[in-house]
Formats: C-alpha cells, sequence, structure tokens
C-alpha cells in the first residue's frame, strides 16, 4: 500500500469540488478535514468523502476565516485551497505557520508584498506554497505544451526568443449576476492591467527557462478603453440597469511585453470582454516556430530548412507525436467515473494530481515550486502598476534573490 497523504480543503465550490474528486480517486490519498463558508457544498463533500469509502472528515465551516483553525487543529500534510481570490495567500500562510504545504489555485498572490510573504514564509519554514495543480503546463488528457515543451528542449525551434500567449476567453455571460463566477465582475470594476496571467506563464515561464537560467527582468503594459462590459449589461439587464453604466476600470484588452535577462521576450494578452473564441499560443525559435489557436484547425509548425514549402505552415501533428513527452506516454491510471465539479468530464485522475501526491510522498518541491508561483502571479499586480503610469516600465522582482542562475530547468518527477 502507497503511504498515506493526509489532505485539507478550503473552499469546495467548482473548482474545489473537481480538485476534491481528483484526490478521492488516488489510493492512499486521506482526507480529515474539510473547510467551506457554505453548508451545502460542505456537506456535499463530506458525503463524498463518505461514499468514497474513507472515515467522516472533520468539518469547518464557521466563517471565512475558519481554515486558520483547520490548519492549527489537523494533522495534514497539505491543505488545498480553492477559495475567491483575496483568500489565496491568507491560506497558504496560515498552513505553512502550521507546518503544512500549501498548494492554491490561480493566483496565489494579488500584491508583490504577498508574493514575499510566501518566499520568505518557505525560507523560514521549510514549508512551500505552489500552484501545483491549477497549472497549464500540464492538462488534463497530458497536454500538448508537453509534446511541444520536449520538442523545443530538442532543439528544434533553435533558441526560444519570443512567446506569444494569453488569457483570451470571452467570459461576459459568468461575470455577470446569474453567471458561475459573479466575482470576477468586481475585479473588472477595481482594476485595470492583466488579471489572469498564470494559464498562459506557466508555460512560457517553462519554455523560457524563467527561474531556471533567465529571469523576468521588466515589464511594460497597455490597455485599452473599457466599454464592452457596458453594452452587455445593458443588452442583457436593461439600459436602466445600474451595470450598464457602471464605470468599469478594466480595459477590453490589455497587452503585455515582458523582457527577461537574456533577451528573450513575452507578449501576453489578457482579453476577457470581448466577443472571440478561445486563445492561441505562439512560440518563435531561430530555427522556427509553432502555432496553435483553438478552433482554427490543427496546430502548425514551419521549420527553417525542414518544412517542405519554404514561408508556409505545415500541419504539427507529427511532430507532436515524435515528440510526446515521455511523462505523459508512461502515465496510464485506471479509469474512473467522470470527474464532478468545474473542469469535470475527465474519466482519468489528472496527471497534475498523480504529480502533486507523488512529490508529497517523496518529500520534494512540485515542479512549479514557490519561486514559479509568485512570479507568475506577481505580473498581475506589476501590470496594474504600469498601467496606471502610463505603461511606462516597470521592473519585475527577482524573487529567487539570484538562485535563477543555476538553478535546473523544470523537472516533472
Amino acid at each position: 500500500m502507497p503511504s498515506p497523504v493526509r489532505l485539507g480543503f478550503v473552499g469546495i465550490g467548482g473548482r474545489g469540488s473537481y480538485h476534491l474528486d481528483a484526490a478521492l480517486g488516488i489510493e492512499g490519498v486521506e482526507v480529515p478535514a474539510l473547510c467551506e463558508i457554505q453548508d451545502d457544498r460542505l456537506q456535499r463533500a463530506r458525503a463524498w468523502v463518505e461514499e468514497s469509502g474513507r472515515p467522516t472528515p472533520r468539518l469547518y465551516g464557521r466563517g471565512e476565516t475558519d481554515f486558520e483553525r483547520m490548519c492549527a487543529e489537523e494533522d495534514l500534510d497539505c491543505v488545498i485551497c480553492a477559495t475567491s481570490w483575496r483568500w489565496h495567500t491568507p491560506v497558504c500562510l496560515a498552513a505553512n505557520a502550521s507546518d503544512k504545504h500549501a498548494v492554491s489555485e490561480v493566483p496565489i498572490v494579488l500584491t508583490v508584498d504577498e508574493a514575499w510573504q510566501l518566499v520568505e514564509s518557505y525560507e523560514k519554514t521549510g514549508r512551500w506554497s505552489a500552484l501545483a495543480l491549477e497549472n497549464r503546463l500540464i492538462d488534463n488528457d497530458g497536454s500538448m505544451f508537453m509534446a511541444v515543451l520536449h520538442m523545443m528542449r530538442q532543439g528544434v525551434l533553435g533558441d526560444l526568443i519570443h512567446a506569444e500567449c494569453g488569457y483570451v476567453h470571452d467570459l461576459r455571460e459568468v461575470k455577470f449576476p446569474g453567471g458561475t463566477e459573479p466575482w470576477r465582475l468586481q475585479h473588472s470594476i477595481d482594476r485595470n492591467g492583466n488579471l489572469y496571467p498564470d494559464h498562459p506563464l506557466n508555460r512560457a515561464m517553462a519554455a523560457l527557462d524563467v527561474n531556471h537560467g533567465d529571469r523576468f527582468e521588466h515589464l511594460v503594459s497597455m490597455s485599452a478603453r473599457s466599454g464592452v462590459l457596458n453594452e452587455y449589461a445593458a443588452e442583457t439587464l436593461g439600459k436602466d440597469h445600474p451595470l450598464a453604466t457602471q464605470a468599469m476600470a478594466l480595459g477590453d484588452a490589455n497587452v503585455t511585453l515582458i523582457r527577461t535577462a537574456q533577451g528573450r521576450m513575452i507578449t501576453l494578452h489578457f482579453d476577457t470582454n470581448a466577443p472571440h473564441p478561445r486563445g492561441f499560443l505562439r512560440y518563435q525559435g531561430t530555427r522556427g516556430v509553432f502555432f496553435s489557436s483553438r478552433g482554427m484547425g490543427p496546430p502548425r509548425i514551419y521549420l527553417d530548412g525542414v518544412s517542405p514549402e519554404g514561408h508556409r505552415w505545415e500541419s504539427a501533428e507529427p511532430y507532436l507525436e515524435k515528440y510526446r513527452h515521455p511523462l505523459v506516454a508512461a502515465y496510464d491510471p485506471p479509469p474512473r467515473p467522470s470527474l464532478r465539479g468545474h473542469g469535470s468530464g475527465s474519466m482519468k485522475t489528472p496527471l497534475t494530481w498523480h504529480l502533486l501526491v507523488e512529490a508529497l510522498r517523496a518529500g520534494r518541491e512540485p515542479f512549479f515550486d514557490v519561486y514559479d508561483s509568485v512570479t507568475s502571479s506577481a505580473v498581475s499586480p506589476l501590470t496594474e502598476r504600469s498601467v496606471a503610469t502610463g505603461s511606462r516600465p516597470v521592473e519585475v522582482p527577482d524573487f529567487t534573490r539570484g538562485r535563477w542562475k543555476t538553478r535546473a530547468p523544470i523537472q516533472f518527477g
């Protein structure tokens, strides 16, 4: 039998219930405690744990900060946080202070000060906090990007010089009253910048070896004017609805340029207000380029002197099969009932969950560690600072304190 891994869950809504269900499908995972402010969610989660054949967990639901009591009282290896954004750092810090590791949904921090708090907590306690689950380096199906990363590390694209990516996702429907994530709207009202950098940056940071031989040096960020959300409110809620005239700080599109110490560049898009299909990614190297976009056919590639037609795309699918990542190729978990919660539908345990549990069992840090995690999320408040100052350059702190120069590239096991 595998050694037990004891997990406590804080926040068991859409994503939290998904993570709980994923964890319950892994042999040896124990769930002694659950924390949630909505009692119906707490009782549903309790029932799921009992249905899995595990002992009834202790419940914590006395208010927004009852996670502090859970962290102090429970004997846990790791705390899984899937609350609303403002509680991510406090939950992680409470876990660390009680000798526990923490895993958070994105973003793990909302401010640069919070980023330093998590770094200092780790360096003081030895307990880490990381974006080890909500991480698009590895998708539920094993990830196309893992093949692209393997391809890049084999030198197929040459030296990577530019990554273009972003969170481009029409979220108007879910932001407004009656939607599944209305809490997003308040961020649109209050903030202006790139508010959701982590999904695309998880991949770009690995591709460019950020914090692992290179680092973010500075960025500039620019937002368009705001107006689409008001138009949408007027059309769906009526012209007299307060949201039809509510001032929205967030521009309808944001583009951020990030330059690294080694002279590489990322173009990072953020667009959740305008009508459009889902996003895209493009990785440009000195020997070729890879491009993929949902709804625009198969991924494409062009390799200088290799592709059959000069200056014309070819299908990337043969390359993705040839360079399938060994970790993905070897991962073959047993089938299970379809996962429930936000992100549901998969009939197998997500690879990210397998890697997290194995890391906890082995006493090692997750592949995307505390330094990577805070660097990724801290880009958001730094873009707000740039936008607010007329798109002036903003320096990106070196959260590794110089260790980026000698840290090996990201490894997965």
